[in-house]
């Protein structure tokens, strides 16, 4: 009851300490403003660098330039490999302060998406970073690069893979520092900077560089600068991620195409089986219909109940928005399902569609199942109720291609492939040291900081978790960033904003 308590006094001297930035971070954004055109063009230069898995030299490549950007900013540079052949390595710099009682890990990561050049929108590439006067739905022009002593508008957005997840928070961090330090300033903590470059595919080697440098990584705090701020545009911090196991389904029929019209109505098909087996797994509402998905949830604690009432609910803003007639959850918010686990169907693939149609019963028909996991879930035991379900449809389940015998036998036939996943973290609202974060954030905003226990979006934490660290996320990038998809962008006001806040983050009291 008293931690309650002195959550709630914390927060609304927080409230009201609301006011135009101080002298400090006026500092900070004179300088920023002052050397827009550069910081721009090294970010429109970083974006320029394929980053994608598959191009392990474009990762190198990446990790370069963020070392040269950290060393031409002072910071004491190293590249941290695996132990693994042919992995990215993290980017690691250290900032001393003499005095320091306290240590703070920025943390971003410098892989991205995979992408396909032709589903972007005419005249955007990729890797070839575009200025735009505003976002495409809103009508945006591509704009000339920035000349020197031109002013930026905030609603400008640059378009490019990364360029909000999560180049955006390298950029963020690092341009923070340097608007810190050469405004004239210094930071109150010691800084440690780590960037990796294996998140979007589930950082399966992070634990690797990260228990192999314990003594190094050893810190107070991991502010992890990754994802959007709320829909409303308030900024906000995070105080856990959901965590994530995605699943391969691969359902069988006929060992060859079959004409539709010989065989239809007797060959079975695949496509209608899988299907009928995604159809089970969820009720018309959204919740997912699997025994036990939901029994080893840990529930919110009363103070996270408490801050989860005061984020702004923009439902129906947000759906008018993106145009659909009816959100699932039976009449909770998005921000109540978000703190839920998850069952989405990230993509089906059976035959041919569309112009390329044919009159044929497919041989297979796939689909990967994203499973997102909240506090008290474990990844593989998720996936266990997962194969049972499936199991109890009447499939037999297989984690290989199906032998000619297992495709005699069985009737049903399904071949799982779980990949490697991580489970959920989440840190306690009412650590000093998260109440110190939250002001700092403040400091840099007239609106009330959003204080969220867990975000939708899933994050490499148990690994830092595994050593001891502590972990707040503060992301900076717009919401409609278009992030994992074709389009992605990053809001300029959103890419100087973030810079504040790190920059103020940097000056934790």
């Amino acid at each position: 009851m008293k931690k309650t308590y002195l959550a709630s006094l914390l927060l609304l001297l927080a409230l009201l300490s609301f006011s135009a930035p101080d002298s400090s971070l006026r500092k900070v954004r004179q300088y920023r403003e002052a050397h827009e055109q550069p910081l721009l063009a090294e970010f429109m230069q970083l974006l320029t660098i394929p980053n994608v898995a598959a191009d392990s030299a474009g990762l190198r490549q990446t990790a370069r330039f963020i070392a040269g950007m950290m060393q031409k900013r002072g910071i004491k540079t190293q590249l941290l490999p695996a132990t693994t052949a042919g992995v990215p390595p993290a980017v690691y710099g250290e900032v001393r302060t003499p005095g320091a009682k306290r240590t703070l890990i920025f943390y971003a990561h410098y892989d991205g998406q995979p992408v396909n050049p032709a589903q972007w929108a005419a005249g955007l590439s990729p890797f070839k970073p575009q200025l735009m006067s505003t976002g495409l739905g809103q009508g945006g022009k591509p704009l000339p690069l920035l000349q020197a002593g031109e002013k930026t508008d905030p609603n400008w957005r640059i378009y490019g893979r990364s360029s909000s997840d999560d180049k955006a928070g390298v950029m963020a961090i690092l341009a923070g520092y340097e608007a810190l330090v050469q405004s004239g300033q210094r930071p109150s903590v010691n800084l440690k900077f780590f960037f990796e470059g294996e998140e979007e595919k589930g950082s399966p080697h992070l634990s690797e560089i990260v228990e192999g440098h314990r003594a190094l990584l050893a810190s107070d705090l991991w502010i992890i600068c990754d994802g959007p701020v709320h829909q409303s545009g308030q900024k906000q911090v995070v105080f856990g991620a959901r965590g994530d196991v995605n699943v391969g389904l691969t359902v069988y029929g006929a060992t060859r195409p079959l004409h539709s019209g010989h065989y239809g109505n007797w060959a079975p098909n695949p496509a209608l089986e899988l299907a009928q087996l995604l159809g089970s797994m969820k009720d018309t509402t959204g919740r997912v219909t699997i025994a036990g998905f939901y029994d080893d949830v840990i529930p919110l604690t009363p103070l996270e109940k408490q801050a989860l009432s005061r984020v702004p609910n923009l439902d129906a803003t947000i759906q008018q928005e993106l145009g659909f007639a009816r959100a699932n959850g039976a009449g909770q918010s998005l921000n109540e399902l978000i703190n839920q686990p998850s069952l989405n169907i990230n993509g089906l693939r059976s035959a041919q569609v569309g112009t390329q149609a044919a009159n044929v019963i497919p041989t297979t028909a796939e689909a990967t199942l994203d499973l997102r996991l909240v506090l008290g879930n474990d990844s593989e035991r998720q996936v266990a109720k997962v194969v049972r379900h499936i199991q109890r449809q009447g499939y037999f389940v297989t984690s290989q291609e199906p032998t000619a015998a297992e495709r005699a036998r069985y009737p049903r036939l399904v071949r799982v492939s779980p990949q490697t996943g991580y489970n959920a973290e989440r840190t306690p609202m009412d650590l000093p040291v998260a109440r110190s974060v939250v002001a700092a954030v403040q400091r840099t905003s007239t609106q009330p900081v959003v204080q969220l226990p867990t975000s939708g979006g899933s994050l490499p934490l148990h690994v830092f978790k595994r050593i001891g660290a502590t972990t707040l996320t503060v992301p900076v990038a717009n919401y409609d960033n278009n992030q994992h998809a074709e389009n992605e962008n990053i809001r300029l006001g959103n890419l100087w904003e973030g810079l504040e806040t790190m920059a103020a983050i940097m000056q934790l009291q």
